[in-house]
C-alpha cells in the first residue's frame, strides 16, 4: 500500500477544480467495515470503477467530461459516469493522469473524451494495479448535489485510489458514487 497521506491526497485532487472544497462536499474518512451496502461492494476493492458500476447497474456507462486542464505532463478532468440506458448519473470523479507513464495511443484516446478511463486502459491492455487508498463518507455540497439531484447535506460515499500503470503511479482518482438509483 502507498504511504500517501489520505487527506492530503484527497485535498490535492479536490483543489484541482475547487478553490472552496465545501462546494463539492465534506469528507470524513471511514474504514471498510464502516461502509453500508451497497457502497461496501461498490467502493472497497482494487478494481476499476467503470467495471464495478456497470456490473452493479447492469448496463454500460458513458463518460461526461465537465471540466479539464492539461499541462506539460498532467491531464486532469472532472467527470460523471452516466448509465447509457437512461443517462442517470451513477458516479462523479476527479482524475489526474501523469501522461508520461502512458503510451501515446492511450493518451490520445483519453483526450477524445469518448470512453471512461477504466475501459480505455482495459482495451489497450495496459498493465495496471488499482490501489484503493481511502474510503470517504461524503456530505454533498452544492456542486455534487446538483449532479446527483440530491439536497445539499445528503450523504453518500466515495474513495480515493491510485492506478499504477506498468508499475508507475500514473493515475490519481477521487470517485464518488451516487446513492443507489433503481436500474432501468
Amino acid at each position: 500500500m502507498s504511504d500517501t497521506n489520505p487527506r492530503a491526497f484527497l485535498d490535492g485532487l479536490i483543489g484541482l477544480f475547487y478553490p472552496d472544497a465545501h462546494r463539492l462536499g465534506e469528507f470524513q474518512h471511514v474504514p471498510a467495515n464502516g461502509l453500508p451496502a451497497p457502497y461496501d461492494t461498490l467502493l472497497s476493492h482494487h478494481h476499476h470503477m467503470t467495471v464495478t458500476v456497470e456490473a452493479h447497474h447492469g448496463v454500460p456507462v458513458d463518460l461526461v467530461v465537465l471540466e479539464e486542464f492539461i499541462d506539460r505532463s498532467t491531464y486532469a478532468r472532472k467527470i460523471l459516469l452516466v448509465r447509457r440506458s437512461d443517462q442517470v448519473v451513477v458516479q462523479y470523479g476527479i482524475v489526474r493522469i501523469n501522461i508520461d507513464f502512458l503510451d501515446l495511443a492511450v493518451c490520445q484516446e483519453i483526450h477524445r473524451r469518448e470512453a471512461p478511463l477504466g475501459r480505455i486502459l482495459i482495451e489497450h491492455n495496459v498493465l495496471r494495479d488499482v490501489e484503493c487508498l481511502a474510503l470517504w463518507q461524503v456530505k454533498v455540497g452544492d456542486d455534487l448535489a446538483s449532479h446527483f439531484c440530491l439536497p445539499v447535506g445528503a450523504r453518500t460515499y466515495g474513495r480515493t485510489a491510485l492506478i499504477h500503470c506498468n508499475q508507475e503511479p500514473a493515475i490519481e482518482l477521487l470517485e464518488i458514487v451516487a446513492p443507489s438509483t433503481p436500474t432501468p
